[in-house]
């Protein structure tokens, strides 16, 4: 009788033992996930070289040169929406016009801006989120001569 009990007590707590390795379990975990600020601008290089080498023979203007080699993509979720501000170190010699007009996928190209003075000039606007890709990025420098101290001849 003693056998007999103690193998029903080992058989009862092994059935426990087993039920409860079969029994499904619930477990609640939490997650954090932050997305950053992303505003990535890249170019293609830098535009090419804008040698001014010719001009027209009786008349006081240089012939401008362009250069369109050029082109960037942008990336942002930064905000609804973004510009593209251009502007330069210092200010072109007076006479000399450097003029930016940059196209765009997902915002509006503002036309052709002059640089030339240093004063900051928006581009491109209402770029909106994601990704705007290989946009062109056409320079264009147009002499004059007029103003700079060199007559006709």
């Amino acid at each position: 009788m003693k056998k007999l009990m103690m193998v029903l007590a080992i058989g009862s707590m092994s059935l426990l033992l087993v039920g409860s390795a079969f029994a499904q379990t619930n477990v609640t975990q939490n997650l954090t996930l932050s997305v950053g600020s992303v505003y990535k601008m890249t170019t293609s290089g830098n535009p090419g070289a804008m040698a001014i080498s010719t001009g027209t023979a009786g008349t006081d203007a240089l012939d401008a040169v362009t250069d369109a080699s050029t082109s960037y993509s942008i990336t942002q979720n930064f905000a609804n929406t973004v510009k593209i501000t251009a502007q330069l170190n210092t200010a072109l010699a007076a006479g000399y016009t450097l003029t930016v007009n940059l196209a765009s996928v997902k915002g509006t190209s503002l036309g052709a801006k002059d640089i030339s003075n240093a004063t900051a000039q928006d581009v491109v606007s209402n770029i909106r989120r994601g990704y705007n890709w290989s946009c062109s990025f056409p320079s264009f420098v147009n002499p004059a001569l007029s103003g700079r101290g060199m007559g006709k001849y």
